[in-house]
């Protein structure tokens, strides 16, 4: 299996709806006219997902001035998602691709090295996208550890 297409600043995001950490759905069309921080991370609850997951809480308020929304997408379920939620008082959208046919429209899913192997499995990615829909910022492969503190140097917060 190969990594699938990556996306460049300029494109049009790809849409979705998938359902939050309540079941309820979400579209990516519910923003528009908004800028979006959407970013991808292998699973809940783990050390350096819930690193991420909190760099992005803990810094809401400055992204929310800026005029940008914040959604998390994993191929977690929305059960596993409430939980996360819940334990780190995550209050941005959770949303679950379990299919990962978004993760695969947005190329954070194919090869990747992990330890040294090549394995398939979630690229960790986040993209900024304008309020009109399209890629303002396309990063891949970034660290879970002081990735939300680049990303607020690279917009300026």
């Amino acid at each position: 299996m190969t990594t699938s297409s990556r996306l460049e600043p300029d494109v049009s995001a790809p849409s979705f709806t998938l359902p939050d950490q309540d079941g309820n759905p979400v579209s990516l069309s519910d923003y528009r006219g908004k800028r979006v921080v959407l970013y991808f991370y292998p699973a809940a609850m783990t050390p350096g997902c819930t690193k991420q997951a909190c760099d992005f809480r803990d810094n809401l308020a400055d992204f929310g001035e800026a005029g940008l929304a914040v959604l998390g997408i994993s191929p977690d379920k929305p059960e596993k998602l409430k939980k996360f939620a819940e334990r780190d008082s995550l209050t941005f959208p959770l949303l679950s691709d379990p299919d990962k046919q978004v993760l695969t429209a947005y190329g954070a899913f194919g090869e990747k090295m992990m330890y040294g192997k090549t394995v398939t499995g979630v690229i960790r990615s986040t993209f900024v996208i304008d309020a009109e829909g399209k890629i303002e910022v396309a990063q891949y492969n970034v660290r879970a550890t002081g990735h939300v503190a680049k990303l607020r140097r690279d917009l300026k917060l």
